[in-house]
């Protein structure tokens, strides 16, 4: 089989990689560079969390599961810290505690004490209440992305740069996809893996695979993210808080996010300086040994979301030429799309994916946009 992937972010890595695995012959298709979407924006935080339609927290329970079996230096498998001080939160904590528990998501509720044995930096304030969930993990987006694209080359596929799709023709006998400069490439199929680009290069395809748009969706699309430059504290995994967020990123820097600050991202304009300082002059209280933390990078990062919040996955069209991968959970599911998506493609249907065809936003059973979900770090 030949296979045409549109995007080499972490879902059309994994993609590609995982058709390879199947004996396809596989062309990457990448309008940029890998990874230099959604992608390289990411908090980056492997969890079904805070899923609370049940067929998606599945989808990325399997997710996470999925991810333990790639193992390797991009997977920080260290699980996820989260300090609940504020009384919302520790109400939002617990309600979310007691329904992961009953479907079967590893949870703990842990003492001050133990959480200062996970952590022995994290700030522990009187009457601040822990939950662990030892299942979770982080990952470095660009080296998972090395990972997948290296197998798939490995396994003979071909990645093109700077190869913007112009028109995808479809037919009973296959595909044919342009790209700038006029090239164009045959397959037996398409996967369009394009995250927050996916509708217009579904719509070359005449399908409707409506996203939400970062220009105008605030904060459910937008989000502000600060690295910090090296500071000798100890942190080893996820830890959120009731007004910071906060994870590893390498050589002693951390990864800061602030949900509650996010109406105010725009993606067309730098990081306010005030909102940089914010997470900063949370930090101290969240981590000790970090009072002099300076900023080495502010970003906003722009999350591909679908217009119901959904994954969507599937053929987009009737002949099963063209199928459309669109997730705003893209580092979480990206190992479990890379296999279930490649067996659809050979003709082995998803139980997991079967909630989430695009057909939904044509036959009218779409939901509406979504409401944001209160969570850590919403302060």
């Amino acid at each position: 089989m030949r296979v045409v992937v549109i995007g080499a972010g972490v879902v059309g890595s994994a993609v590609a990689a995982g058709l390879t695995r199947r004996g396809a012959r596989v062309t990457v298709l990448e309008a940029r560079t890998p990874g230099s979407g959604t992608s390289a924006t990411s908090m980056a935080w492997v969890n079904a969390n805070n899923k609370r339609l049940e067929e998606y927290f599945r989808l990325n329970h399997a997710g996470v599961l999925a991810h333990h079996e790639l193992p390797g230096p991009w997977l920080f498998p260290t699980g996820h810290l989260e300090r609940a001080t504020a009384d919302e939160h520790k109400e939002l904590l617990e309600a979310r505690v007691t329904r992961l528990a009953s479907l079967g998501y590893p949870v703990e509720r842990v003492t001050a004490a133990r959480a200062g044995d996970l952590e022995p930096d994290l700030v522990r304030p009187p009457g601040a209440e822990y939950a662990f969930f030892p299942g979770e993990a982080h990952v470095h987006p660009m080296r998972l992305i090395g990972r997948l694209l290296g197998e798939a080359r490995d396994g003979g596929a071909a990645v093109e740069h700077g190869a913007e799709v112009t028109a995808i023709e479809a037919s009973a006998s296959g595909v044919k996809v342009t790209v700038t400069g006029g090239r164009s490439f045959d397959g037996d199929a398409v996967v369009t893996c394009a995250g927050r680009w996916t509708q217009g290069v579904a719509a070359l395809a005449g399908a409707y695979v409506p996203m939400l748009d970062p220009a105008t969706s605030g904060r459910l699309t937008n989000g502000f993210l600060v690295t910090t430059a090296p500071v000798p504290a100890r942190l080893s995994r996820m830890v959120t808080t009731s007004g910071l967020n906060m994870r590893p990123d390498g050589a002693g820097r951390l990864l800061l996010q602030a949900l509650g600050l996010d109406d105010r991202a725009d993606p067309a304009a730098p990081v306010p300086a005030d909102i940089r300082d914010t997470m900063l002059a949370r930090l101290p209280a969240a981590l000790h040994a970090t009072e002099e933390v300076t900023a080495e990078r502010a970003v906003v990062g722009q999350r591909a979301l679908p217009g119901d919040g959904l994954t969507v996955a599937g053929f987009a069209d009737p002949a099963g030429r063209v199928y459309t991968v669109a997730t705003h959970s893209g580092v979480t599911l990206a190992p479990l799309l890379g296999r279930e998506v490649a067996g659809e493609l050979y003709g082995a249907e998803s139980a997991l994916l079967a909630p989430f065809r695009p057909g939904r936003f044509t036959d009218g059973t779409a939901g509406p946009p979504p409401v944001p979900a209160r969570r850590a770090g919403e302060q």
